[in-house]
């Protein structure tokens, strides 16, 4: 929706539902002194997203965001970039993973605004990129955009097998707690019958709990585990922002009404003291999908930390800490024209 701002010209009078639905803090709530207060962003701008699962066995102080994702968008406005950030990289000075970092804030309520704060502060300090504004959503509130799009068109590399969804009397059901890994998803599949369900190889329109779960798989027939499901993360912001940028779904209120509800129920924003949402979605308003750039972490490879014979996470690769260094310094399109390989290419 915010990579679709443009829309929201034409739907002023939707303000009040905007304003009122989204969950908003204040940067001096999230400890972000570096953005700047007002009611738009002049210059570039960087944005913080992360993603956490949260279920209904699940302690609110458990959360980690497996998925972190930073979007840059240029000094014209005319640009934006998606990065991922490896959730198995250490927090700098720690050998915690950057995704505990969001575990680390959230207090004994499970406060997100302290879970942002905390995930802000750990990964700047391993990017050097500050963040004008920030927000998390659940993986739940994920589907339910998705659901109130209707569906979202996905292209699937190579048939892959979930480990979430199995095939229960003819169809597909969320059996989470069933296996975190190949070979307990398999065991489960052999013990109850019911087999793993298969994202068939293809470019179709998915359905939220589909589109999703194939973004969420990290067993993945090419080996490229997490690094590939960044990319299939990548790939499904993008479908998103697709259709809700598209004529059919921003001529219609009632799914825009339906859009922010389903965003607000699920979501926290992170805005510079004096901003507003409807603010925020107009600074970004001469974007749209077809302006925004999938990049790669570390080529989108593994770069293990192997220490007596033990892993121990991730770290950045030189043309890694270059790339987050070219986005602090708004030349990611210098960069990108002299790397073509950070590109993620999606179908």
């Amino acid at each position: 929706m915010m990579i679709s701002g443009a829309a929201l010209a034409g739907i002023r009078t939707l303000t009040g539902n905007i304003e009122g639905s989204i969950q908003v803090a204040e940067n001096d709530d999230t400890g972000d002194d570096a953005a700047p207060a007002g009611k738009a962003f002049e210059g570039a701008f960087d944005v913080l997203l992360l993603g956490i699962d949260t279920r209904a066995s699940q302690k609110a102080t458990d959360a980690r965001s497996d998925t972190i994702l930073i979007m840059h968008v240029s000094a014209n406005h005319d640009q934006a970039y998606l990065m991922s950030v490896p959730r198995d990289v250490n927090i700098p000075g720690s050998n915690q993973r950057i995704n505990g970092a969001f575990t680390n804030g959230l207090g004994s309520q499970g406060d997100w605004r302290g879970g942002l704060r905390s995930a802000g502060a750990a990964i700047t300090k391993l990017t050097g990129i500050t963040f004008e504004a920030s927000a998390v959503i659940d993986f739940s509130g994920f589907k339910k955009v998705i659901d109130a799009l209707g569906t979202v068109p996905i292209c699937v590399e190579a048939d892959t097998k979930s480990i979430h969804y199995y095939m229960v009397d003819g169809k597909p059901a969320d059996v989470s707690s069933a296996g975190s890994n190949d070979k307990t998803a398999d065991a489960y599949a052999r013990s109850s019958g019911n087999p793993r369900y298969l994202h068939r190889k293809g470019c179709r329109e998915m359905a939220g709990w589909e589109a999703l779960d194939y973004a969420r798989q990290r067993y993945l027939p090419d080996g490229s585990g997490d690094y590939g499901r960044q990319r299939h993360q990548q790939q499904l912001i993008k479908a998103m922002a697709k259709k809700a940028g598209s004529a059919g779904v921003l001529s219609d209120f009632g799914k825009v009404n339906e859009l922010i509800a389903a965003v607000g129920k699920s979501m926290l924003l992170s805005l510079p003291k004096g901003m507003g949402v409807t603010d925020f979605l107009f600074t970004a308003k001469d974007l749209a999908s077809a302006d925004l750039v999938l990049l790669k972490a570390n080529d989108g490879t593994y770069a293990s930390v192997v220490q007596n014979g033990e892993y121990h996470g991730e770290e950045l690769t030189e043309s890694t800490k270059d790339l987050f260094r070219a986005a602090a310094k708004d030349k990611l399109a210098n960069y990108v024209l002299l790397n073509p390989q950070v590109v993620n290419n999606e179908k």
